[in-house]
């Protein structure tokens, strides 16, 4: 006998299997019953076949109504239960394979642009368990997806399932995916299994891995198993209690789930990294388990205008339905457009640059509110863009929406007010420039190369290293180098373990944490205290990988006194090369030293009475003259004059008329 349908089994357990109503059933019986009421009536009275007809069509036509009626209220019970999660939905025929994929790389090609090579290899990696076929319960195939930020990795996945999904290939476009960087230590075990478990029981056949190479070596020791034989056996019992896995301990218990299976998933991996360096991370079987490889490129700058002159007219499309205005450009503004793209985030900028467009129009017209149909010509001057909206004159388009525009001013304007440092000041200025420089030439299809921007601070303490490593993470923000600006400052105790193993962890923790903007490191020097400290040298290893390996997206400063330092780059054979500008941080002179006193004053409300000036000069030039290292350089005048309000409260008690905002000769501190 076949197997019930689920409606079948529905049926009979709520009306018994004889007597549950089905549309068929009831039917039969009626029209039998009238039948036979026909039969009788002919045998008795045989005269009269008119009648006999007409009884036998009314009989017949309320069997009829009745079946329908039955039929239509079956149709709306399996409905509602469908519609309430207790049956399961219809899913469309799937399209046959080659139907499926015919066309679809050229289809995917029209979204993602500037990829024509990756887009085929993940098209066929897609194609490849329809056409050679695949382990039942394993994995469907296994695919490492890699290149640079900001080349369409992750769009081009989700493009493509969401086609695939459309065609009837796959259930759903949904991506589970797991970020590895989660699990760094063997104590996020099991969280990591709860997580793997959901996301192999997700709706949809892909599941997408990212960060591989901040994942603890014995989990991915768990996910070879699944890539290399579709399973991984679980080290301990575990049951799956409303939807999640639960260790069971030692406890008996009916259902212990005893593996893991890759359930017919496509396993995807994320990673900067090619085939040889997950080969390192998981094994040689594991790179040989790989079904395909799947690389983007680094954009052409030809690719780049295709993409910038797509995202443009998006732009204006946006612009026409919603804002009401008609934007045109040059060429010059797609070429700008393009020339916004970095190593860092590829792409990425040039999709921000276009919104960025979109709200500064939108902004015009809040606040103005001109006539309908207005035309917006948009052009580029000096690397500038401007807008000329209608018959008004061109102006900047993007100063009053930009925040980068305005953090560029405000940094500008902290950077003049430092005291001294001029030479400091121009390298940052510098820095700017050849930003802009190499922006201006990928705009024109010239090559563009990136500048070293690691930096090595020398100097005594107080000097202004922390403040100028700050606001070199603000200015190359606002210019557009780092996409976080972001300072993180350090000593040896954030990157050095206290035990075997644990240095290079705590190490990679901070490089990520500075990412996309500056790791300043105070008393660099301290990180090197000689051949025998394995620590320290494990540290500086950690941190020359790391600068290798995120060379676009941060920027490392070192600090300390310069004979110190010297000694310190002898550590690694990498580390100097790899710090391509030493800046040496003078002493103050007395008189940087009172200007430094008047500003810091001014900011806090007070002003220095003339008589203070002189004493002052004298004290700084003989503090200095003696040991400006122990004297402190700024630190010695912001204590100079914090003691300063300090003695002047004590004074403005016993004369309660004098000036609050004044300070005088007598409230400082100048010992002889």
């Amino acid at each position: 006998m076949p197997d019930k349908t689920d409606w079948e089994a529905l049926m009979d357990g709520a009306f018994g299997r004889r007597s549950r109503p089905t549309a068929e059933t009831s039917a039969r019986r009626d029209a039998e019953q009238a039948r036979r009421k026909l039969e009788e009536l002919m045998a008795r009275q045989p005269a009269a076949p008119a009648a006999l007809q007409k009884n036998a069509a009314r009989l017949a036509d309320a069997a009829a109504d009745q079946a329908e009626q039955i039929r239509r209220l079956g149709g709306e019970m399996t409905e509602n239960l469908r519609r309430d999660g207790l049956l399961p939905q219809e899913k469309p025929a799937p399209a046959a394979p080659d139907t499926a994929f015919a066309g679809l790389a050229e289809q995917l090609e029209q979204t993602v642009i500037g990829q024509p090579d990756f887009v085929r290899a993940l098209v066929r990696a897609f194609r490849r368990p329809f056409v050679l076929g695949y382990a039942p319960g394993g994995a469907r195939n296994t695919i490492l997806i890699w290149g640079g930020e900001g080349t369409g990795r992750h769009f081009a996945l989700q493009t493509l399932a969401g086609l695939l999904a459309e065609k009837g290939v796959l259930d759903s476009a949904n991506l589970a995916t797991m970020d590895l960087a989660r699990y760094p230590g063997p104590g996020q075990e099991k969280l990591f299994l709860q997580d793997l478990y959901a996301a192999l029981t997700a709706p949809g056949q892909i599941l997408v891995f990212d960060h591989y190479e901040e994942c603890h070596p014995g989990f991915l020791n768990l996910l070879a198993g699944l890539v290399q034989e579709g399973k991984a056996p679980l080290a301990s019992r575990y049951v799956v209690q409303k939807g999640m896995l639960v260790d069971a301990g030692t406890a008996l218990v009916p259902g212990a789930v005893g593996e893991l299976t890759a359930r017919d998933k496509y396993l995807v991996f994320f990673s900067h990294k090619g085939p040889d360096a997950m080969a390192e991370r998981f094994g040689g079987p594991f790179a040989a388990a790989l079904g395909d490889v799947c690389a983007t490129a680094p954009f052409t700058p030809e690719s780049l205008r295709v993409l910038a002159a797509g995202q443009l007219n998006r732009t204006v499309r946006r612009a026409k339905e919603r804002l009401g205005v008609t934007l045109t450009m040059t060429e010059e503004v797609r070429d700008l457009a393009a020339g916004m793209a970095d190593a860092a985030r590829g792409a990425e900028p040039i999709v921000a640059f276009c919104d960025r467009v979109y709200k500064a129009v939108g902004q015009y017209l809040l606040e103005r509110e001109p006539q309908p149909g207005l035309t917006v010509a948009l052009s580029v001057q000096e690397g500038q863009l401007l807008a000329a909206f209608g018959a008004d004159e061109a102006r900047p388009l993007l100063a009053e929406v930009d925040e980068s525009a305005g953090a560029l001013a405000r940094v500008e304007a902290e950077l003049d007010k430092i005291v001294g440092l001029n030479e400091v000041k121009t390298y940052v200025r510098g820095l700017a420039d050849h930003v802009r420089v190499q922006r201006r030439r990928k705009a024109q299809g010239l090559p563009a190369g990136s500048l070293t921007m690691h930096m090595i601070f020398t100097g005594n303490p107080g000097t202004g290293k922390t403040t100028i490593a700050r606001l070199i993470s603000q200015y190359l923000k606002a210019v557009g180098a780092l996409r976080g600006g972001q300072l993180v400052e350090v000593s040896r105790a954030d990157l050095v373990g206290r035990y075997v193993g644990h240095t290079a962890p705590l190490t990679e923790q901070v490089i990520r944490s500075a990412l996309g903007g500056v790791l300043f490191i105070d008393e660099a020097y301290s990180l090197y205290r000689g051949k025998e400290d394995s620590f320290g040298l494990e540290a500086i290893d950690t941190l020359v990988k790391g600068m290798e390996d995120h060379r676009d997206e941060l920027v490392v400063v070192l600090a300390g006194y310069s004979r110190e330092m010297a000694q310190f780059l002898t550590a690694n054979s990498g580390l100097a090369s790899r710090f391509a500008q030493t800046i040496e941080f003078p002493d103050y002179t007395a008189e940087e030293l009172l200007k430094i006193t008047e500003l810091q004053a001014a900011g806090r409300g007070y002003v220095l009475d003339e008589g203070c000036k002189a004493p002052l000069l004298a004290y700084y030039a003989r503090r200095q003259a003696e040991d400006a290292a122990k004297a402190g350089n700024g630190r010695m005048a912001r204590n100079t004059l914090e003691q300063a309000i300090l003695n002047q409260s004590r004074r403005l008690v016993a004369d309660p008329d004098a000036p609050l905002d004044r300070l005088l000769i007598g409230d400082f501190e100048l010992e002889e």
